[in-house]
């Protein structure tokens, strides 16, 4: 009995150091990779020389998406919110949303007002959805006809 709670004692103690799980993904011209150790998360989006490094106690993720090959998607879910999205587009520019992105047949649902924000070659990799109103970014009435709709 004592050598099995001295193994886990010293399990607790090697948890930190044998806890990290690392994952990466290649997505055109970036690098993302993430390490856990114990309940927090980092991760680095890497793109040549440029570098951003994010982290944070995390219900869900990091989880990395290569969307057409050139565009990488980072979902997470922050211990305390709503899920976030974020989308890095290889001219450099990139968008994020939280609590208002939706999946549908495994594809990425995004607002309306993202649309005209993704680089033409992109846009036909995602879905829009029309259920945010906002007086600040007002749905066109000409791109409703571009929304899905959830039955």
């Amino acid at each position: 009995m004592r050598t099995v709670a001295g193994l886990i004692l010293l399990a607790m103690l090697a948890g930190p150091a044998y806890g990290q799980t690392p994952s990466s993904l290649i997505c055109g011209t970036f690098k993302a990779e993430s390490t856990r150790t114990g309940a927090s998360t980092r991760w680095t989006i890497a793109r040549g020389a440029e570098r951003s490094t994010e982290s944070g106690v995390l219900k869900s993720g990091p989880r990395f998406e290569c969307i057409a090959g050139e565009v990488l998607a980072v979902e997470f879910t922050p211990a305390a919110g709503n899920s976030f999205v974020a989308l890095y587009f290889p001219d450099g520019s990139d968008i994020g949303y939280g609590g208002q992105v939706m999946r549908r047949n495994n594809r990425f649902v995004l607002p309306i007002q993202a649309k005209a924000r993704i680089d033409a070659k992109f846009r036909a990799a995602f879905d829009y959805h029309c259920r945010l109103e906002m007086p600040g970014d007002p749905i066109a009435p000409a791109s409703r006809a571009d929304c899905i709709s959830f039955k």
